[in-house]
């Protein structure tokens, strides 16, 4: 279990967290009401999935990393 509050925990909540954004991204309707503010506190959505859609093997590659670390070395 990873706490959030650790260095790695962050990390992990980060890459999801832009994971599940450029996911969201792919789907139609959600994509039109929760990814249509370019600015404010919305804009963190859109801005995690334009990471993730552009950024999408570094952050692939990321995610399998992290999964390794908190398996086998955590």
């Amino acid at each position: 279990m990873t706490n959030v509050y650790s260095f790695d925990g962050i990390l992990v909540f980060g890459l999801l967290f832009i994971c599940t954004c450029a996911y969201l991204k792919k789907v139609p309707r959600i994509n039109s009401w929760l990814l249509s503010e370019k600015k404010g506190v919305w804009g963190v959505f859109y801005k995690a999935a334009i990471i993730g859609t552009r950024l999408h093997i570094p952050v692939a590659i990321s995610c399998l990393a992290m999964a390794f670390y908190i398996v086998f070395l955590k």
